[in-house]
């Protein structure tokens, strides 16, 4: 490999990295400041709240119209598993590097 050719792959290596690593810092930027939610949304679906608003539905006693995903049986326990699942990957890709 010629220094050129070198240095040109080095550079699209850099640029690579750089780019993702702009969207990772937005990223845990953005999750960061929505981790009030995650709690608060841990708490509803694992307290009697969620219960509650679930038999309403299907009680049929909420609007027709009204967005109800969170009452979907695995929307909220699989948004927090993937919630988990990144927090492992980053610790994981931290602890690898440190050791």
């Amino acid at each position: 490999m010629t220094d050129i050719e070198r240095i040109t792959d080095m550079e699209q290596c850099f640029d690579r990295v750089d780019r993702a690593l702009r969207a990772l810092e937005e990223a845990v930027d953005t999750i960061t400041s929505l981790e009030d939610d995650i709690l608060k949304l841990d708490a509803y679906y694992s307290g009697d709240e969620w219960k509650a608003d679930f038999r309403s539905d299907e009680l049929g006693l909420l609007p027709q119209d009204l967005k109800r995903g969170v009452l979907s049986e695995d929307a909220i326990w699989d948004l927090l598993g993937r919630v988990d699942g990144v927090k492992h990957r980053m610790l994981d890709f931290v602890l690898t590097d440190l050791g």
